[in-house]
């Protein structure tokens, strides 16, 4: 029983993207690991900018610093 969690931030999210990055992730397992998807589980966090940090600052500083994508 494949469990993916994917996080990301919410930069160009919409629910039809979400959508197809569940059918996405679901498809690699099938074709990669021969998965069932009737078992397979893609759960997906939308994490604010000010809730992720990275080399010791949120990513909305590094990003209002010019420092992040």
């Amino acid at each position: 029983m494949p469990y993916v969690n994917v996080k990301i931030t919410p930069d160009g999210v919409t629910q039809e993207k979400k959508e197809q990055l569940i059918a996405g992730v679901t498809r690699l397992l099938v074709e990669l690991l021969d998965k069932d998807p009737e078992s397979t589980f893609v759960l997906i966090d939308v994490v604010e900018r000010e809730d992720w940090g990275w080399r010791g600052k949120s990513v909305a500083a590094l990003r209002a610093a010019g420092g992040g994508k």
